[in-house]
């Protein structure tokens, strides 16, 4: 079921609790973050921040955007309003925000491709020879203090945490899902998980984009390029692979706990896809 079209390369979606949903369209003459009703009839733009890639609902109802054309950690608050939290890690500015998650004990956990978006979208198709920095931060909400965990990343995209309290993070140019283990309250060393790439093709780039765990335990990863959803079990291995409609699938969220169904978003038509799966989402961290 295609539950919206007509959006503009659409991203990060976030289930709200009364079934609606917030996505982001990152398309340039957008550039906004949209909210949608339950059915997908009705649209509203709640706020334009340029090129906004990931969002994540905080327990308190506010939403946090990965801007990845201004570099920056956002907040959007209730009312609409914008307020740029922070662009740089101890004097560093950050090259590409992507994707956000809370984690266990409170903090955001945030993607950063390692490479500026203007000049990843003009030479995406020289990828192979372009070099990446890839990072990981983590973003204390209360002191905004940030600390770079992980670096020299083909790509960081799509981040989740597990049922094992594990940090999972994926790069689209190696085509790798990445675990960080959960040691003492903080993040371990990488390692890696997961290889949701068909080797045998070469026909240009293909990787695992946004990606959130299912109440049981697998990982439910888009991979763009591969037209598919990449169900990944528990040790690492492809356990089924979900067909989708448009070639590039984005991110996705899962629907209403008893509905098992992943809603994905897709960019190469430019739509919000629904489909069943055998489980709930994980419940995320707030």
């Amino acid at each position: 079921m295609i539950l919206a079209s007509d959006l503009g390369n659409p991203e990060g979606p976030v289930l709200l609790p009364d079934g609606s949903w917030l996505l982001v369209e990152m398309r340039p003459d957008r550039g906004w973050v949209t909210h949608l009703s339950a059915d997908g009839r009705t649209r509203r733009v709640l706020a334009k921040t340029g090129r906004p890639n990931g969002l994540a609902r905080a327990e308190d109802g506010g939403i946090w955007i990965a801007e990845s054309l201004t570099r920056a950690l956002v907040r959007l608050g209730a009312d609409g309003t914008c307020m740029e939290i922070c662009t740089k890690c101890q004097g560093e500015p950050f090259l590409f925000p992507n994707d956000l998650a809370f984690g266990p004990d409170g903090a955001i956990y945030m993607t950063d491709s390692g490479i500026p978006w203007p000049e990843w979208s003009a030479r995406r198709a020289e990828y192979q020879r372009l070099t990446f920095d890839g990072r990981v931060y983590r973003i204390d909400p209360r002191t905004m203090e940030v600390t770079k965990l992980d670096q020299g990343i083909p790509f960081t995209n799509g981040i989740a945490f597990g049922r094992d309290s594990a940090l999972y993070v994926n790069a689209t140019v190696s085509g790798l899902v990445y675990r960080y283990a959960w040691e003492d309250g903080k993040v371990g060393k990488r390692e890696e998980f997961a290889d949701v790439v068909d080797r045998g093709q070469s026909d240009g780039l293909r990787g695992p984009d946004g990606m959130k765990f299912g109440s049981d335990g697998r990982l439910y990863v888009t991979v763009a390029g591969q037209q598919e959803v990449r169900v990944v079990d528990r040790n690492g291995g492809t356990e089924r692979r979900i067909a989708l409609h448009g070639p590039r699938p984005t991110n996705l969220a899962f629907g209403p706990g008893g509905t098992r169904k992943i809603y994905v978003t897709e960019q190469g038509l430019g739509q919000f896809e629904v489909h069943d799966v055998e489980t709930d989402g994980l419940p995320l961290y707030g």
